[in-house]
């Protein structure tokens, strides 16, 4: 899938991003959690008025993966005061990288990564740094392969459950 084109999400494209996200947590995450807090969480973190403000925010950037002049996938960076948690000015925050499970190893994920990585490079960041479900395998091999390693955990609320996510960090040169 040499014809994977990865490019920067804007208002106009907010239809979409809401679809994919949707469809994209839903695939990733229902089989594990009950349908109430799947709904729930969809309905508030990928509303439109969500998605409006996340857009508008200056220090977050999200990208789509297109293949065929479709989404396949999305990433989601913050920068400084958008981090969810540790607001370090030497750091950035991949909050989100999810694919359409029909293209589950076909190395989007590692295209939205080093998107990610590359803009990290050129701001000159210390580290990256992120919040993956520690029931995730899949996600946590794809970042310990990508050289990150645990620091921390923090609790991520999916409707009424509390869950705990391993938060994880690459050291850059």
């Amino acid at each position: 899938m040499d014809n994977i084109l990865i490019r920067k999400i804007t208002i106009d494209d907010i239809e979409e991003l809401q679809k994919i996200g949707r469809t994209t947590f839903y695939e990733t995450f229902a089989p594990w959690n009950s349908e109430a807090n799947i709904k729930k969480y969809l309905e508030e973190v990928f509303s439109l008025e969500q998605l409006t403000m996340e857009l508008g925010n200056k220090n977050s950037e999200f990208y789509f993966a297109i293949f065929e002049n479709s989404p396949i996938g999305y990433l989601k960076i913050n920068h400084r005061d958008a981090q969810t948690e540790i607001k370090d000015s030497d750091s950035l925050e991949i909050e989100r990288i999810y694919v359409l499970k029909q293209f589950f190893g076909k190395k989007v994920g590692q295209l939205l990564y080093e998107r990610a990585l590359s803009i990290a490079k050129k701001s000159k960041y210390r580290f990256l740094w992120l919040g993956v479900w520690e029931q995730n395998p899949r996600a946590i091999s794809f970042y310990k392969k990508n050289g990150f390693a645990e620091f921390d955990k923090h609790i991520f609320k999916l409707g009424d459950d509390i869950q705990t996510d391993l938060m994880m960090k690459l050291e850059l040169d």
